[in-house]
């Protein structure tokens, strides 16, 4: 178990100093998209509206927590990973050192989990100084680390199957992007069809917003929904494992 933990850090050690260098200008940038949202939603189209028993507001905080935990671990480890692969030519030296698959794909996923932590954090704070209904519990946090796990290792599935930087915008614009605006992150999926929610109920950034949202505003947990979450960031390890076995044959 040491062992596999110090493989973890190696791969994780490179990662980790790039970030201590320029952690500043990865919490300001990754705050600006979350704080457009915030002003446009929140106090613009949502301004006087109530939701689900309580103001808009305090309603789609949770929503952009969980937003920016995606997109910040997605990216995070997703861009890293495909940098060093197509750039520096780095990540063929970690498939030849006596590192096992999972220790890479896990240590490449930390970085991604890192740095959603970070951004997440940083507009969790922004969301209790303006919502007072905002709550901040263990199993808040517990459900925010394992959303950043999930969404970092599906970047690293993605950085894996994709071979291009080309491909990755597309698969940015074509999936991310959707997913953005469509996983009850700024609106409730009770006001939708059937068939609409069945769509997005198979998308692991609506059970993350559920999740967040029910603990930080004191709703009944959906605990079906954090077992669909854990079960995503299981299936996309597995997955993660099987393509890796495949290029590094």
């Amino acid at each position: 178990m040491s062992d596999a933990l110090k493989d973890v850090y190696s791969i994780l050690w490179v990662d980790l100093r790039n970030l201590r260098r320029h952690w500043r200008s990865l919490v300001a940038t990754s705050l600006v998209q979350p704080l457009l949202y915030l002003v446009a939603f929140g106090y613009g189209l949502g301004k006087g509206i109530s939701l689900e028993g309580v103001s808009y507001l305090a309603f789609v905080i949770p929503g952009i927590i969980a937003l920016t935990s995606f997109s910040t671990s997605f990216s995070g480890a997703a861009s890293k990973l495909q940098v060093d692969r197509f750039f520096y030519k780095s990540f063929d030296e970690c498939l030849m050192s006596p590192v096992s698959l999972y220790s890479i794909i896990v240590g490449k996923a930390l970085i991604g989990v890192i740095r959603g932590l970070i951004s997440s954090f940083a507009i969790l704070l922004v969301g209790l100084a303006l919502s007072p209904m905002f709550i901040i519990s263990p199993l808040f946090v517990l459900v925010l680390l394992v959303s950043c796990f999930v969404f970092a290792l599906f970047g690293v599935l993605v950085a894996f199957v994709i071979d291009s930087h080309q491909g990755m915008s597309t698969f940015n614009s074509l999936v991310i992007l959707p997913m953005t605006f469509l996983c009850g992150t700024f609106f409730s999926l009770s006001q939708l069809p059937a068939a609409a929610k069945a769509v997005l109920y198979v998308l692991p950034l609506t059970h993350s917003s559920e999740c967040l949202r029910a603990t930080a505003l004191a709703q009944p947990f959906p605990f079906w929904s954090f077992c669909v979450l854990f079960a995503f960031g299981l299936a996309f390890f597995l997955a993660s494992v099987f393509v890796l076995k495949k290029k590094s044959v």
